[in-house]
């Protein structure tokens, strides 16, 4: 029974992860169709992180033995942890948020698929991966960008017939008599905002492979981050929304998809991630990220009342496809001994911070 249990428990939690994925596409694209500024739930989002990580923080550092294992903060390493809350909390999660206004929730989940494939792209430019083109494994890297690239272009340019709700009153409806209708124009905007969310947000996990050599306790990196975030996204959302009153959360959905972004999206996903891919590897985490795609898609038609396009559907599965012609160029790699750019040290971390979804 023990050994039954020990067995299924990775595929037990890599199922939880992608729901947790599923359900922060929900909760936030239900918030967002409810009248909540975008740019307050982000502060709010940071802050409610923050308020979770820092006694956790805390009570790890208290715990670790060694100085090196919690080594002192310069002025310089604060300062280069502020820029990359800027890059990654800030800017990332507020253009996110923006392209999730102007189109559905199973075409953001589509587009998220791709981070791993961008990541890959952006250490490949920055001289911390290889592609050899002669070998199988780098045309399956190859062919992985160009599927995700126009798989992109696909979900952007071509919407195709709709699949309609599947129920008339969607749980998480918005205060409104009718959905709006959305233009080629803005769809098209919101899906190239949201790639624009997603490169972003892998310029920031390349980054996280030098910050964590130069400071090893990726828990306290985190929190830091999350709190000059917090601090960050307060200033913009002061600037971009005066009105205090709309700062307001009742008891509706604004504060359960802060509060659920919030412990599970970030502390729940966190743990679960980071065990899943210390189990199991992170190839074994990327590649059941199309699960959420999956689970986002009924759960928006179900909750949302959103429309499913056809070419969202050809644009996920052009995404999905390229997702695995890389993880699988990465995984027949490592079976090859290639040895990549990054010393070995540090691959686990590259790869772990790859299998993120914004």
């Amino acid at each position: 029974m023990v050994d039954g249990r020990s067995k299924w428990t990775p595929y037990v939690v890599v199922v939880a992860i992608q729901s947790i994925y599923a359900g922060l596409f929900i909760f936030s694209k239900a918030a967002f169709n409810n009248g909540v500024n975008t740019y307050v739930f982000i502060f709010y989002r940071l802050a409610a992180a923050t308020i979770l990580l820092v006694p956790i923080a805390l009570i790890d550092m208290a715990c670790r033995t060694t100085p090196a294992a919690a080594p002192a903060m310069s002025w310089r390493l604060l300062f280069k942890l502020f820029l990359y809350a800027l890059l990654g909390n800030t800017f990332t999660l507020n253009i996110y948020n923006m392209s999730l206004k102007h189109i559905t929730a199973s075409a953001a989940s589509a587009v998220a698929n791709c981070v791993p494939v961008i990541t890959f792209l952006l250490a490949l430019l920055m001289g911390m991966e290889t592609m050899k083109l002669r070998t199988r494994s780098g045309m399956g890297k190859l062919s992985g960008i160009a599927l995700c690239l126009t798989g992109v272009i696909v979900i952007a340019l071509y919407a195709g017939p709709a699949v309609h709700p599947l129920i008339d009153h969607p749980v998480f409806s918005a205060h409104r008599k009718s959905k709006p209708h959305v233009s080629n124009g803005v769809w098209i905007r919101g899906t190239f905002l949201l790639l624009l969310s997603c490169i972003t947000l892998c310029l920031w996990l390349v980054l996280q492979v030098p910050l964590l050599k130069e400071y090893p306790n990726k828990l306290v990196a985190t929190t830091m981050q999350c709190f000059f975030g917090a601090i960050q996204s307060f200033v913009v959302a002061v600037v971009v929304e005066r009105d205090f009153s709309k700062w307001r959360l009742g008891l509706d959905i604004g504060l359960l998809a802060v509060l659920y972004s919030a412990f599970l999206a970030t502390g729940a996903l966190m743990y679960l991630r980071s065990w899943c891919v210390e189990m199991e590897g992170p190839v074994f985490v990327a590649m059941w990220s199309p699960l959420s795609l999956v689970l986002t898609t009924f759960c928006s038609s179900f909750f949302l009342g959103e429309d499913v396009y056809l070419g969202s559907i050809l644009g996920a599965i052009l995404l999905v496809s390229g997702l695995y012609s890389v993880l699988w160029s990465k995984s027949k790699e490592k079976k090859d001994k290639i040895t990549p750019a990054v010393p070995k040290v540090h691959e686990k971390h590259e790869q772990e911070l790859t299998s993120q979804v914004v």
